[in-house]
């Protein structure tokens, strides 16, 4: 729709149906080529995007520490395998 000049208006429900982040840009570059965007329902979907924030950072933060608990069983096991090895 964005590369297609003959769309001079793009209405959506809330800013983060069209995209997450940088909305303002996109309606600039549009603006900057007479066409625009509306947003029906302009007020602010913050909670939304806090969630979404949190629940990456804890699938990150799970998955590091998770790793790391991971990678040292594998290390004891691998050092416990060659103290048996050498007796």
């Amino acid at each position: 729709m964005l590369a297609d000049t003959e769309v001079t208006t793009i209405v959506v429900e809330h800013r983060d149906r069209l995209m997450r982040f940088g909305t303002d840009c996109i309606e600039a570059a549009m603006a900057a080529s007479g066409r625009k965007l509306i947003v029906v329902n302009d007020g602010e979907m913050n909670d939304d995007l806090v969630e979404d924030m949190i629940a990456a950072m804890t699938s990150f933060c799970a998955r590091l520490l998770y790793g790391r608990r991971s990678a040292g069983r594998r290390a004891l096991a691998s050092i416990s395998a060659i103290e048996s090895h050498d007796k």
